[in-house]
């Protein structure tokens, strides 16, 4: 299974992320799983393409252009093959269409839009790939709380819930995104209740 992890991409973190990630990427790797990622050395970002590669994963980048002419961020030299795209939308679009399923682990802004715009674009219909919350040390315990409430109030429907997994260890990650089955409700249903 490709499986794209969504990220951090800054070291200025707590060195306990980018140990657990590298140890998700160890396991996943170990699996038989290949990744699918950003492209980034630094961070949770590289963390995971370590550990992929340590248990002999596959790596496969992508990155837009201007990252690497303006050096925006150092790219991992050990990928087994890296795309280059125009934008950051046609990298994030790229990234997705080579998933079989997404993986968020710790990350900041970009990482709530990634988690964000995969989670729609499944309530919407247009991918059935399983979608996990990595939560390393409680770190998605807040954003759980403002999902549910966010459903108490009536904004997001409680079906939602059905949509994603949010697992506290990498067996836990691995069985919800190799055993979620598509969820049987009409986008009408996930939408609007």
């Amino acid at each position: 299974m490709k499986i794209c992890i969504f990220g951090a991409a800054s070291n200025l973190i707590d060195t306990k992320y980018i140990k657990e990630v590298e140890k998700l990427g160890e396991f996943l790797g170990e699996k038989g799983h290949s990744l699918v990622f950003g492209a980034g050395t630094n961070g949770l970002m590289g963390a995971a393409a370590r550990g992929f590669k340590r248990m002999g994963g596959k790596v496969c980048g992508v990155v837009p252009h201007f990252f690497r002419e303006e050096c925006v961020e150092v790219i991992f030299t050990e990928c087994d093959e890296l795309i280059y795209t125009e934008t950051m939308a046609e990298r994030k679009a790229k990234m997705e269409d080579l998933a079989d399923a997404f993986i968020i682990v710790p990350g900041g802004i970009g990482t709530f839009e990634e988690f964000y715009e995969v989670l729609t674009l499944k309530q919407l219909g247009r991918h059935t790939k399983p979608i996990a919350l990595y939560d390393i040390d409680g770190y998605y315990d807040k954003l759980e709380e403002f999902m549910e409430y966010s459903m108490e109030e009536g904004f997001i429907n409680k079906v939602c819930k059905e949509i994603y997994a949010c697992a506290g260890t990498p067996e836990e990650v691995l069985q919800y995104i190799e055993n979620d089955k598509p969820v049987k409700r009409s986008i009408k249903d996930l939408k609007n209740g």
